[in-house]
């Protein structure tokens, strides 16, 4: 089996003063199609919270808590930190990793999923920088998908638990509980996993999660819908939004809600906005009792899943899981994606 020197977590990137906003944005839209007006309404997100994402710094967080993990389990590996949109961005980290010395690296992904955005793209992010580097740059093996680890399913039960304590005696049994995703365009979702699996693997895979956690929870029913799109009008994501769905909740005659961000390891702008502002502007126009479950990132559960993720690679135990969906990553079906897995869709004015 391969020997390890290193871990490298890997992210998605924010912006950490107001100048860094819009570049940091241009990043993350480039060749989407992303209309203008979108990207500056995006930018006013950001500049409402002082130009800084949160994101960057609850990484950092949870590097500090899985070093510690790492110390008590005897896992020798230091931790960099790399972003595919922002700095540090990770072909930099990369060239700091060749100079330190690192030969061959996990990667643990911030995200949980299959799906082009959610795994492939960070199998992109890896071999793109490794060809910045060139010559002495370490092998990158990517853990797997993690969706449905338990202790990302029992942070999150207990997450839903707490918030639950939020509500007002009166509607605490009554609330119902909404669980959220980032949305993606339907032809994307189509798109993700092999084809012999059917497609819709990320949609699958979030689905799979609700219904996990709701269990865990001891909720008998719940709603699962989306959020945060950034495309282009005419493009179909995948719907309900939460918003819309909260008005189609009030209408029916529920009362509160909890809403639970399940398709997030941590409380970064996508969820502090469109869940803990313009969410929850909504519920109270609509007169709805709202509460929302905390993101795992910040559970010490949410470190003991990195150290076993690790563990697992490096021992070669079989996956711990809870779930049936198809799962994908090191260990079970290689580095790299499987043939036409998550292909990107085709965007208009978008090149080859």
């Amino acid at each position: 089996m391969t020997e390890f020197d290193a871990l490298l977590l890997l992210s998605f990137g924010g912006p950490e003063k107001p100048d860094d906003v819009r570049p940091f944005l241009e990043n993350v839209t480039r060749g989407r199609g992303v209309p203008p007006e979108r990207l500056d309404e995006v930018v006013e997100h950001y500049l409402h919270f002082g130009g800084v994402s949160p994101i960057n710094r609850l990484n950092r967080d949870v590097i500090a808590a899985v070093e510690a993990e790492f110390a008590g389990a005897g896992i020798d590996l230091p931790i960099y930190f790399g972003n595919r949109n922002w700095h540090p961005m990770v072909e930099d980290t990369v060239a700091r990793m060749r100079d330190d010395g690192v030969r061959s690296a996990l990667v643990f992904p911030t995200s949980a999923w299959g799906g082009y955005s959610g795994c492939r793209q960070y199998h992109e992010d890896v071999l793109r920088a490794r060809a910045a580097v060139g010559d002495g740059a370490p092998t990158l093996r990517k853990l797997r998908q993690y969706y449905d680890h338990p202790l990302l399913v029992a942070a999150f039960a207990d997450a839903i638990a707490a918030a639950r304590a939020q509500l007002p005696p009166s509607q605490r049994d009554a609330a119902r509980l909404v669980f959220t995703a980032h949305s993606v365009p339907v032809s994307a979702d189509a798109s993700a996993g092999p084809p012999a699996d059917g497609g819709r693997l990320y949609s699958r895979q979030v689905a799979e999660a609700a219904r996990l956690c709701a269990q865990a929870a001891g909720v008998a029913d719940h709603d699962l819908v989306w959020q945060s799109r950034s495309g282009p009008p005419q493009v179909p994501w995948l719907e309900p939004d939460i918003c819309d769905h909260l008005g189609a909740l009030a209408a029916g005659g529920t009362e509160a809600v909890i809403v639970c961000p399940v398709g997030f390891v941590s409380d970064h702008l996508e969820v502090i906005w469109d869940l803990d502002t313009e969410a929850r502007d909504k519920a109270a126009e609509l007169g709805l009792g709202y509460v929302r479950a905390g993101t795992p990132g910040t559970d010490p559960r949410f470190a003991q899943l990195v150290t076993a993720l690790v563990g697992e690679q490096l021992s070669g135990a079989a996956p711990d899981r809870l779930g049936s969906e198809p799962l994908y990553g090191a260990g079970l079906n290689g580095a790299l994606c499987a043939t036409a897995c998550c292909e990107p869709v085709r965007r208009p004015g978008r090149q080859a």
